[in-house]
């Protein structure tokens, strides 16, 4: 059984588990259910297909899955657009017997950290593999951390979401922030499950934080192409933020984080105010 499979079976797993019976219109049969959610041949009768077929997929065995079957489980399971990918790009992974090429490390263009250091009134930073920290501008340095003083190995988002005591006082709905960060790492990981890299970082916020533990067994999946967010930050008080996430045209595991206000709220001025803190 490769790992991809046995990722695929806990994905399915957990997505049956958070829908009863009623949200999908079945009438549940009398007498205590041994598990939460639906039944494994609920969800085969959902999707029209046999229960047997259905639990040999769930049990992550080499089966050749056709997009119509997926999209029936995707249906049946309610998933969303970004859970849909997920499954599909689960459902497609196979173990190369030569073991997965190693992964070359990430740089930045000099043309994209000139373009990152001349906004100068506006957060920005370069997002990588694992959402590695790879650049930051000054203005992102001084609302969020100082990445670029740490250890490379630490330049890290969800490691500074988990790990950093300052990062709880920063978001003003840290729980929503951090469960954000690890849905965004697992879409990362049903993509590259041989990252080494990543499971070195896994390992570490598995075993230094409880809630990271909590989160990384929901199996959620989320992807952060824009969004908003409020920060309670230490010089300039709150602050609401929209960002933006560009990806990179050469490199689909990089992209380009911008962080904007409301132009003439409060928060474009406090922006402002710290950004000419940092000249």
């Amino acid at each position: 059984m490769s790992e991809g499979n046995a990722e695929l079976r806990t994905f399915l797993r957990t997505r049956r588990a958070r829908l009863a019976p009623e949200q999908v219109g079945l009438v549940a049969r009398p007498g205590i259910r041994r598990v939460p959610g639906l039944r494994r041949e609920e969800v085969a009768r959902l999707a029209g297909m046999s229960t047997d077929y259905y639990i040999r997929l769930e049990r992550g065995r080499d089966l050749n899955v056709s997009e119509s079957v997926l999209r029936a489980v995707a249906r049946a399971l309610r998933l969303d657009e970004t859970e849909r990918i997920h499954l599909f790009t689960l459902a497609r992974l196979r173990r190369s017997r030569s073991g997965p090429p190693p992964m070359p490390a990430q740089h930045v263009r000099s043309g994209l950290l000139q373009t990152l250091n001349a906004l100068t009134e506006v957060p920005a930073l370069v997002i990588g593999r694992r959402c590695d920290v790879l650049a930051t501008n000054p203005l992102a340095r001084a609302l969020f951390s100082d990445f670029d003083a740490l250890p490379r190995p630490e330049r890290n988002l969800v490691r500074f979401l988990f790990l950093d005591p300052a990062a709880r006082d920063l978001y003003a709905d840290w729980p929503e922030a951090a469960r954000g960060g690890v849905a965004g790492l697992h879409l990362y990981a049903g993509r590259n499950p041989h990252d080494a890299e990543l499971a070195e970082l896994v390992d570490e916020l598995a075993g230094r934080d409880a809630d990271f533990r909590r989160w990384w067994a929901d199996n959620d999946v989320q992807r952060h192409s824009h969004g908003t967010f409020r920060l309670r930050h230490p010089i300039v008080g709150e602050v609401a933020l929209h960002y933006e996430a560009l990806a990179h045209t050469t490199d689909p595991e990089q992209f380009l984080g911008l962080y904007t206000a409301e132009p003439g709220s409060s928060s474009e001025r406090a922006l402002r105010l710290l950004a000419r803190a940092v000249r």
